[in-house]
């Protein structure tokens, strides 16, 4: 049996096994009792509220996931990726044409695939708790406004590595690597600036207590700034959530108008305090730094087995081909992938710990940090107790309960310091 195609079985397979794991192991750590720490958060009704919602949730994620699961093995094993290569070979003659057809169908296919679970899991699920604002039209706006986005970004790149792999020889991979890093940093830019008000509102911040606060932090802090605005996220969700964009004088402080609504001045600042330590504590540049040093590492990869004959016979395609090669080297790239997302997290969970302590010593109330995340978790009807495998194989942040147990602990150390003489 190719062995290419026993690698990329096991991993699909392999991939959903542990994420089946990691639900089960989540449910069993479901506690009943309210803990000590968000009593008077919390009322019982609300804490059973939210083991529900984790009980739906997780469900929702077993079903979907294996779906798609299935799905991708009988499309595998019955050929499918043949097909679709035959299929864009008979539409265009050129190499990049066939690749722009190629992944087309892939992409579409897989949307109309997962249609119907974003439908069940908006109009549904987040009605059922009350967090759904989405009008069916703005759901099929933002449907077709991503595709259409997919399509102006997506494809001009991917004729841009199809026909940089073409022209260059066996270094060319390095050539790509430059090319995509470029393009990495000119979006990085952009994004918040043309393709993120495609999808929502941006306004500045109206005068008041709130922006004279955040503004007043940010000038102690020396944190140059373009300003701070809301986005209209109760558009969708009735969640909440804050975020920086942009950088160097760019830089502007979002926060959603649901969580302006919900969360007191200090609350706000603190959250705020939270996103500066990011950029002052150098975790923005570390990230993109370390997202170019995975595509050059995956490029090279790439580069060994782009014009793998046992490769392309694994996924049954006959004639090969650049823009399939980038497809099929994904699948077999993925247990690499899942390593070095470990290992982000790990790293991303480390930066969260950080930027919540620059937060709490930084702000007049060390204490509001920590209300505004419990009262976070408290409207998002978070999960208190998710088991430490889940956290290990999918948490960018620290569990809840953590974070403020570390607060708490560098308050204690705040209050026991001695004062200045």
């Amino acid at each position: 049996m190719n062995i290419y195609l026993i690698i990329i079985l096991v991993s699909i397979i392999g991939h959903t096994v542990l994420d089946l794991l990691g639900q089960i192991l989540n449910l069993r750590r479901i506690d009943e009792r309210l803990p000590d720490d968000f009593k008077g958060w919390y009322d019982e009704e609300r804490y059973r509220k939210s083991i529900s919602y984790l009980r739906d949730n997780t469900r929702f994620d077993v079903i979907s996931s294996g779906v798609s699961t299935l799905f991708l093995l009988a499309f595998l094993l019955a050929g499918g990726f043949g097909l679709v290569d035959r299929v864009a070979r008979h539409v265009a003659s050129h190499e990049i044409l066939q690749g722009l057809v190629f992944t087309g169908i892939l992409v579409v296919g897989g949307k109309l695939l997962s249609l119907p679970f974003s439908i069940y899991h908006t109009f549904v699920l987040e009605q059922r708790y009350e967090f759904n604002r989405t009008t069916p039209r703005t759901f099929v706006i933002d449907l077709l406004k991503g595709l259409l986005l997919l399509a102006v970004i997506g494809g001009p790149i991917l004729a841009l590595i199809i026909w940089l792999f073409r022209s260059t020889g066996p270094l060319g991979w390095l050539i790509v690597w430059g090319a995509l890093s470029a393009v990495q940093l000119v979006l990085t830019f952009a994004a918040p600036m043309i393709i993120m008000p495609l999808f929502n509102r941006f306004s500045p911040l109206p005068e008041g207590d709130l922006r004279t606060a955040i503004e007043t932090y940010a000038r102690a802090q020396a944190f140059k700034m373009k300003g701070v605005f809301t986005m209209d996220g109760s558009k969708r969700s009735a969640k909440s959530n804050a975020f920086f964009t942009g950088f160097g004088r760019s830089r502007r402080i979002v926060l959603f108008d649901t969580l302006i609504e919900k969360h007191p001045v200090q609350e706000l600042v603190a959250v705020i305090a939270h996103e500066m330590g990011h950029y002052r504590l150098g975790h923005i540049p570390l990230g993109i730094v370390r997202h170019i040093l995975i595509t050059g590492l995956t490029l090279a990869l790439l580069s060994f087995f782009l014009n793998s004959t046992g490769l392309f016979a694994a996924f049954g395609v006959e004639h090969m081909s650049i823009y399939a090669g980038l497809v099929f080297f994904g699948y077999l790239y993925a247990p690499v992938s899942m390593v070095l997302g470990l290992v982000d997290n790990c790293l991303s969970r480390r930066h969260e710990r950080e930027a919540d302590r620059f937060a709490v010593t930084t702000t007049a109330n060390p204490q509001a940090l920590a209300d505004g995340l419990q009262r976070l978790s408290v409207d998002n009807l978070g999960n208190l107790n998710p088991h430490p495998f889940k956290v290990f194989m999918e948490y960018s942040h620290p569990p809840i309960r953590e974070r403020i147990r570390l607060i708490k602990g560098i308050i204690k150390a705040i209050t026991r310091m001695p004062a200045p003489v």
